[in-house]
């Protein structure tokens, strides 16, 4: 399988741009956390890839066929997004045209998902409540066997215990079967540990995609006496920076040779990737 491409993609309605000259190459064979604030266009970018929606300017290609309107691109790609809450088709009529859009669909699968989850397939989407119309995007996401399969949002409304089913399932299906997985999420520690890649959208461009364990092992958060911190950390990459008095904190971006010098003053720990995103795209003070 080859590789899906994002050439200097925008789109834009009317006036407003949602998503800003973005590159991106998806390599077969990966999980991907796709993280980003309400709005900073992650739904709207899957969407392009997976072509329920036109870019306004650039190509979408895998390998090297543009997926717009191409039937044989199409057919790798899974695109799981939130359901109408109050859409009134039965869930299993849901999962009958699944099948049918979906070239690659694995009914048996469906099923031992269904069971998994204990969904009532009998019941409208309108009537099942949130985590249960989350579940039903799960099922459809992981049975298409799609060769690229997006998640948008796939736990929201889940309790601890059914994440937990999800996860795991998703580990399975991809130790089994090397498909590629993009998630989009807000619950972003809990994830942290299945994504392999971490995608951050911000002001409508991506401004890291990097191998996650990687990108943790370069982040610190220093602090201590503000001439001691600004000393240290002189000439890095430094975020969401914090006064309070005389005491300064930071989040630095460590690059190759870099390091933050032991020193008494000073007091320097690990972040999560949700704090490194706080510290991304949050807004400083």
């Amino acid at each position: 399988m080859e590789s899906i491409f994002c050439k200097n993609v925008s789109k834009k309605y009317k006036k407003k741009i949602v998503l800003e000259d973005v590159n991106l190459e998806l390599e077969p064979g990966k999980i991907y956390g796709l993280i980003g604030r309400n709005g900073a266009g992650k739904t709207t970018l899957l969407s392009m890839i997976a072509a329920h929606a036109p870019v306004t300017e650039g190509l979408i290609c895998l390998g090297e066929e543009e997926i717009w309107e191409n039937p044989n691109a199409l057919e790798h790609i899974c695109f799981s997004r939130q359901l109408n809450p109050s859409m009134i088709m039965v869930v299993k009529d849901y999962f009958k045209l699944a099948s049918m859009y979906y070239p690659h669909w694995d009914e048996n699968y469906a099923k031992q998902l269904i069971e998994k989850f204990e969904l009532e397939t009998s019941k409208p989407v309108s009537k099942l409540s949130k985590g249960m119309q989350s579940m039903v995007t799960i099922v459809a996401a992981l049975a298409s066997k799609a060769d690229y399969t997006f998640m948008d949002e796939p736990v929201s409304g889940l309790d601890v215990i059914s994440r937990d089913l999800f996860y795991k399932l998703l580990i399975d299906e991809y130790a089994e079967t090397g498909r590629t997985f993009v998630i989009s999420t807000h619950i972003i520690d809990e994830a942290s540990d299945i994504f392999e890649e971490v995608i951050v959208l911000n002001q409508n461009q991506i401004v890291i995609k990097e191998n996650t364990q990687e990108l943790l092992e370069r982040a610190v958060f220093v602090s201590g006496k503000a001439e001691e911190v600004d000393k240290a950390v002189k000439g890095m990459n430094c975020y969401h920076a914090e006064t309070i008095g005389r005491s300064k904190s930071v989040t630095v971006l460590l690059e190759e040779g870099q390091r933050i010098e032991d020193s008494s003053e000073l007091t320097t720990r690990a972040v999560t990737l949700q704090n490194l995103f706080v510290a991304l795209c949050g807004k400083e003070d």
